[in-house]
């Protein structure tokens, strides 16, 4: 059984939950031993780029993934605002004000940091129960309360009379589409989403994401393992702990070892270069957070 993280370049069009099945379908037809598939963040169909794919073990890594930063590219049409903020919605807003470079960039550094931020309406978040765009689509006025984001960094990549692009690393829980609504409201305007692509999903790039054409073409001649990053790719900046046999042992059994002599926090716990566990210790005592079966 594979374990690991394949990376797409996931196109536009293509859910996550699509995706997955997709990878499911390539390892199933190729002869793969049934594997357990997930993704880690949703990205929706209408954007496209990096999609962390968790095969096996890693899938145990996939809510983490989840709560990683995320950098995006898009670009913001000024002039229509749409119900569901990009291009495939119902205009709802109109302007005839088209804001110069100058400023735009004289408001983005109100998004800088941490910011109260209302979703859209056409968004995945329950209210009362029932997933907010189920309910837009009823034709209900759906109130969303605000959300506390972090925007790391917001820049402008590009400019022409009517549309602004731009790169912004952000927090789990962002929306770019509120983002860029808000913007749009900051320059006295309109807008909307009519390009969206995520460069970066915590550790992982751009760089190390292929194309749907490759997964095939791997799947097919079964050299998937070739494009399959390690389980501990997805725990950057998590450090190693490397294991005597007799503690290895211990962890593989589910035991807390006490006496371990680093900082607090939370470790790899390796038995040589095969990762057994994710670990957290505090006062010298160890505690499995997620075990490996590798």
């Amino acid at each position: 059984m594979l374990s690991g993280w394949l990376i797409l370049d996931k196109p536009r069009g293509l859910g996550s939950t699509d995706a997955v099945g997709l990878v499911k379908r390539h390892l199933r037809h190729n002869g793969y031993a049934k594997t357990k598939v997930g993704h880690g963040g949703t990205l929706d169909p209408l954007a496209e780029g990096v999609l962390p794919i968790a095969l096996g073990e890693a899938t145990k890594l996939a809510g983490r993934m989840l709560d990683a930063s995320k950098c995006y590219d898009f670009t913001l049409q000024f002039g229509v605002e749409t119900d569901g903020l990009d291009a495939e919605g119902t205009p709802v807003g109109w302007s005839d004000v088209r804001p110069a470079l100058t400023e735009i960039a004289a408001v983005l550094p109100r998004f800088l940091g941490a910011i109260d931020q209302i979703p859209p309406a056409f968004s995945a978040i329950k209210v009362d129960g029932k997933r907010a765009y189920a309910r837009a689509r009823a034709g209900e006025a759906v109130e969303m309360p605000p959300r506390r984001i972090t925007i790391h960094s917001i820049d402008i990549l590009a400019h022409n009379d009517d549309s602004v692009t731009i790169a912004a690393h952000v927090s789990k829980g962002s929306y770019i589409r509120s983002l860029a609504r808000d913007i749009a409201h900051a320059c006295n305007s309109v807008g909307h989403v009519t390009m969206l692509r995520r460069t970066r999903a915590g550790p992982f790039t751009l760089g190390q994401a292929i194309s749907l054409d490759k997964l095939a073409d791997v799947a097919m001649g079964r050299t998937l393992e070739e494009v399959l990053l390690p389980l501990e790719a997805g725990l950057d900046g998590i450090p190693a702990l490397s294991l005597s046999p007799d503690e290895a042992k211990a962890i593989a059994q589910g035991r807390t070892l006490f006496g371990q002599s680093v900082k607090d926090g939370d470790y790899l716990a390796m038995d040589g270069t095969r990762p057994l566990a994710l670990v957290n210790i505090t006062g010298g005592a160890s505690r499995i957070l997620r075990g490996f079966n590798l």
